[in-house]
């Protein structure tokens, strides 16, 4: 242990001798949170939806139809109350759901006021307003051609009105999705930056070769090289969550010590690949671009940080099922907006640290293999 610990102090001192290393430790995760927390998503298309028609009647299914034919969105799910549609929402399995209460027809014949129920999950608030803005179009559009077609046989109808219910995001702001999602990617960038950068710096200034002729033993280098990076990692971690609190007013809803446990499965993931990098990469300058074109932008692309992974072709849905990404912005943002708990979390934290223990164990046997 002594030998890790002294390990770690120079790993420490030549961070704090190092002031790039130290911008890219500290500011940069500020800097995401503040430009990242700002930025706005796509138009959203193909979305799930669970239809609850408790009224079962032509004029019913014609309004379901309204909603199908838009190609905003897809009837995945259908149930028979009202309380089934929240397990679909709960675990982001629809968007969105609409809720057709008994007597529909019969009130749009009585010129009453005809209510429909929408639903929406608002944990993707730019995603939520989207879709209400779809729903409204689409119930608007209805009530008149159903007014229009009944007035023209002299029969009376009276307008449709939707009752939107926003979850997890009351108020739909943009920042509420984006701002947790950043946690990730720090967590990512800086600790996979930073241990393929300073393991590559050993290279260049030749302390490696040095290290290589001591009584060091692989695993203690090993370690005394990866522990510092973890604390960075945990510590802008605290400064992401600190300045998307504080700043942006994002709440925390769910269990704060359970995001750091299921952060520290992601780590090894991250930790690994950064150990994978230093060991094919000759110079720090291309250890960054190894990880920025072969993992940062994939990861980026891939995990749905950016684009709705719905929107994606099918066979690239398919492939960010291999982007560990994927599973930990699941994770952050379910602990965030949701209050979601590891029973609801467990595949994704089981996905993690399969990709954790097979990444990290791969990169440290090839990493043992280049210094003997």
């Amino acid at each position: 242990m002594a030998v890790i610990f002294e390990i770690i102090k120079k790993e420490f001192y030549q961070i704090r001798q190092d002031k790039r290393m130290m911008i890219v430790s500290f500011f940069v995760p500020v800097m995401q949170v503040v430009l990242l927390g700002y930025t706005a998503t796509t138009d959203i298309t193909n979305s799930a939806m669970v239809v609850c028609d408790m009224d079962r009647t032509a004029e019913s299914r014609a309004f379901v139809e309204k909603f199908t034919t838009s190609n905003y969105f897809i009837p995945k799910f259908a149930v028979n109350k009202p309380e089934e549609v929240t397990p679909y929402i709960d675990a982001a399995k629809a968007n969105i759901a609409v809720v057709i209460p008994k007597g529909f027809a019969r009130k749009l014949f009585s010129r009453e006021t005809a209510q429909v129920q929408v639903i929406l999950d608002g944990a993707d608030a730019n995603t939520a307003n989207i879709l209400l803005n779809y729903a409204t179009q689409i119930v608007t559009s209805y009530s008149r051609q159903v007014v229009a077609k009944y007035a023209s046989i002299g029969a009376g109808m009276s307008p449709i009105l939707p009752e939107p219910r926003v979850w997890f995001n009351p108020d739909l702001k943009s920042s509420n999705f984006m701002v947790p999602g950043v946690v990730a990617m720090v967590l990512m960038i800086i600790t996979m930056t930073l241990t393929s950068v300073g393991v590559v710096k050993e290279k260049e200034i030749g302390t490696l070769e040095q290290i290589l002729v001591t009584p060091i033993k692989s695993y203690q280098f090993i370690l005394g090289k990866l522990i510092p990076f973890v604390i960075i990692g945990f510590i802008d971690t605290i400064i992401v969550l600190a300045v998307a609190h504080y700043w942006f007013g994002v709440p925390l809803v769910g269990s704060l010590p359970l995001l750091f446990g299921l952060s520290a499965l992601f780590l090894l993931t991250t930790l690994g690949l950064g150990l994978f990098i230093s060991t094919i990469a000759k110079s720090q300058g291309q250890a960054m671009m190894i990880a920025q074109f072969f993992f940062f932008m994939p990861f980026l692309f891939l995990s749905g940080f950016t684009f709705p992974i719905a929107n994606m072709p099918e066979w690239i849905q398919y492939l960010t099922y291999l982007i560990p990404l994927r599973y930990f912005l699941e994770i952050v943002r379910g602990i965030f907006l949701k209050g979601t708990d590891l029973t609801h979390l467990w595949t994704q934290a089981a996905a993690l640290l399969a990709f954790g223990v097979v990444i990290l164990g791969l990169s440290v046997m090839r990493f043992r293999k280049t210094m003997e």
